[in-house]
Parts: C-alpha cells; sequence; structure tokens
C-alpha cells in the first residue's frame, strides 16, 4: 500500500454516567473523535481537546505514532453529555446538613435576614447529587473513539495514495517514452552535426592563410577537423544521460509497485530525474532535444508536486 498524508477519519462513542451509588444513572455523553492530516515533511500532531479529555492525550499520542510516520495531524475531541429518559436526582445530605446549620448560625446573628430559598438551596454547590463520568469510563470511550477514527483516516490515506500511484506511474510512462523515442535518434543526430561542423570547417581552413602566417598542410587541416569533430560530438553526446534517465524511472517504477512509506525516497528520485534533464537539455544540439527536455521537466515536476503528498 501507498498512503497520501491528506485524510479524514472521524468517530463518536457513548460512555454512562454513573450516579452517586455507582449504578447507571439517566445520562450519556457522547465523544466524538476527530482526525485531520495533510502533507508535512515529519509528523506534527495538534490536539484541540476539552480538559476532562487532556490525560488520554499521551496515550492517543502513541497510538497515532504507531500508525503514521509523516504529515501534519489536527485531532479535536468533542465532549457532550445527554440526558436519555428521566436521571434519577437525589440529595447530598452532608452539604444540604452544613448548609442548613450556616443559615441557623447567620439568623442567630441577624434575625432580621430572611431564609433560603428552594432555588438557592438547589443551586448551591454539592447539595445535588449529580451523575458523573468517571475517568476509566471515559478513557474506554476516548480510545476506542480513537481507533475507529485512526481507521477511517488509514483508509482514506490508502485511497488517495492508490489514486496517487497510478498518477505518479502514468508520469513514469510518458517519460519513459521519451527516452526510448530519443535513444535511436542520438547517433543520427550526432553524425548529422558532426558533418555540419566538418563543412563549416573546411571552409574556414580552405580560406587563404593572413599574410606572415604559413599556410597548413592538407594532413594538418583534416587532422585538425577530424578532433574538432569528435570534440563536438562528445560533448553533444547524450547516450549517458538517456541511460541514467532511464535507470532512475525504472526504480522509481519498482518501487511505486513495491509500495511502503515512499515519500522521501521518490522525492529524492525526483531531484536526480531533474539533474539528468537539465544536463540533456544543455546538451541539446537540435530542436528534437530541445523539445524532449521540456517535456522532461514538465513530468517531472508534475511527479514532484504528487510526491510531496505521500507518506
Amino acid at each position: 500500500m501507498i498512503y497520501s498524508m491528506t485524510g479524514y477519519g472521524a468517530a463518536s462513542r457513548q460512555a454512562i454516567l454513573t450516579g452517586p451509588d455507582g449504578a447507571p444513572s439517566g445520562r450519556t455523553a457522547t465523544v466524538t473523535v476527530e482526525f485531520r492530516t495533510v502533507n508535512s515533511r515529519f509528523l506534527d500532531m495538534l490536539f484541540r481537546v476539552p480538559d476532562e479529555c487532556r490525560p488520554f492525550e499521551p496515550a492517543i499520542r502513541e497510538l497515532l505514532a504507531k500508525v503514521l510516520s509523516r504529515g501534519k495531524l489536527e485531532c479535536r475531541i468533542n465532549l457532550q453529555r445527554v440526558d436519555v429518559g428521566s436521571a434519577a436526582v437525589t440529595l447530598n445530605d452532608g452539604p444540604l446538613a452544613q448548609l442548613q446549620a450556616l443559615e441557623q448560625q447567620v439568623q442567630a446573628r441577624f434575625p432580621q435576614a430572611g431564609g433560603l430559598r428552594m432555588g438557592e438551596i438547589l443551586r448551591w454547590p454539592g447539595v445535588v447529587a449529580e451523575p458523573e463520568l468517571t475517568q476509566d469510563t471515559l478513557r474506554d470511550a476516548v480510545m476506542a473513539a480513537a481507533e475507529a477514527a485512526l481507521q477511517q483516516l488509514r483508509e482514506t490515506r490508502a485511497r488517495e495514495g492508490a489514486a496517487l500511484r497510478q498518477v505518479l506511474l502514468d508520469r513514469v510512462d510518458g517519460m519513459l517514452a521519451i527516452v526510448t523515442r530519443l535513444a535511436p535518434l542520438v547517433p543520427q543526430l550526432i553524425q548529422q552535426h558532426q558533418d555540419k561542423l566538418t563543412e563549416r570547417l573546411r571552409d574556414a581552413f580552405g580560406l587563404a592563410a593572413p599574410e606572415g602566417i604559413p599556410a597548413m598542410s592538407r594532413e594538418e587541416v583534416a587532422e585538425r577537423i577530424r578532433q574538432e569533430a569528435t570534440v563536438y560530438g562528445i560533448r553533444i553526446d547524450i547516450a549517458e544521460e538517456l541511460s541514467r534517465l532511464e535507470a532512475h524511472l525504472q526504480e522509481t517504477r519498482h518501487l511505486l509497485q513495491k509500495g511502503g512509506q515512499l515519500g522521501k525516497r521518490l522525492d529524492f528520485m525526483t531531484q536526480e530525474l531533474n539533474r539528468e534533464a537539465n544536463t540533456l537539455g544543455s546538451k541539446a544540439a537540435a530542436k528534437e532535444l530541445a523539445d524532449a527536455s521540456m517535456e522532461l521537466k514538465l513530468l517531472i515536476e508534475q511527479v514532484r508536486e504528487q510526491v510531496q503528498n505521500l507518506e
């Protein structure tokens, strides 16, 4: 498999709140974990979670690090409490008795002070026994949602990775076709340019020598023309560049077919391909070679842009 660094995954799980006696209450909490990833050179994680879920962040990081190697990831956790049916609500005798004693002490000093109203009593902290979400219950819900969201994220990244692999293979095929088309033309193009150079040199050496400079013999002229033509032929010979291009392209194809974490390796391969394409362009002594160099550079740039999204 080849994975893209762009993906999305989300999952929700429910946790049951317990009453003061430890029995399940009529309330639940819905935990939603959401993962978003984009391309990045390294694995970079950003967490936006409520305070209740902050203790579970190290466990989620460890879970993600086992599966992901590159990409900028944003994790969001949403915690929402929901009433289900009629939840049993009770009073805490301890806080209620303390509040009553405080009221009596105040009224003993300030007889004119009125008594507490019902709403004031019920809003006093600790008087009403609210169902609570235990740490273990919340942790189980958060980690279960995180695992499901991660699985969805992996599936998304795998689908996009498969599409990217096909795009890259098409570009590699296009570049191999260019190399295959150019290889048989190289000797012919070199010979044509050597013939043109030889003709020009003969015309140049055939001119009368300036006064005071002895004319070159016919053998010396022929040898000089041969040397210049040979040097020129070596300078415009692109056979070596084409061979390296083909080798790099075959290795790129092999890597894409093999799969795995290829982002950094393919990024290096695009640099090598671009280097050979630039050399090919600098040696281009014919329009066919110059056009082929431009086509190769365009395809290599398309490959480089897509490789930036691979894990």
